[in-house]
């Protein structure tokens, strides 16, 4: 599913609001979860899952096209865990 999908799905299921206003709220969304990971937090939502940073440690790697070693940084990746009820739903 595609954000605009996401958004055409809820403004169906809320009809008192406008595809705008939809449109903002889910933006809003997005935005407090990346800027919240940006500043190196988590963000727990029950029932749904946990958003957090993982550390990638400074490892070797190779060049696929000439097998060369190369060095890769450390780097913090986005990781997420999904929640008990949501587990269970997908696992039905």
């Amino acid at each position: 599913m595609t954000k605009a999908e996401l958004i055409d799905k809820v403004s169906l299921d809320y009809t008192t609001l406008t595809r705008r206003e939809i449109e903002i709220l889910i933006n809003t969304i997005f935005d407090s979860i990346k800027e919240t990971l940006a500043k190196g937090d988590k963000i727990e939502i029950r029932g749904f899952g946990s958003f957090r940073l993982r550390h990638r440690r400074e490892r070797e790697g190779r060049n696929p096209k000439t097998g060369t070693v190369v060095t890769v940084p450390p780097k913090k990746v986005p990781f997420f865990k999904a929640g008990k009820e949501l587990r269970a739903l997908v696992d039905h």
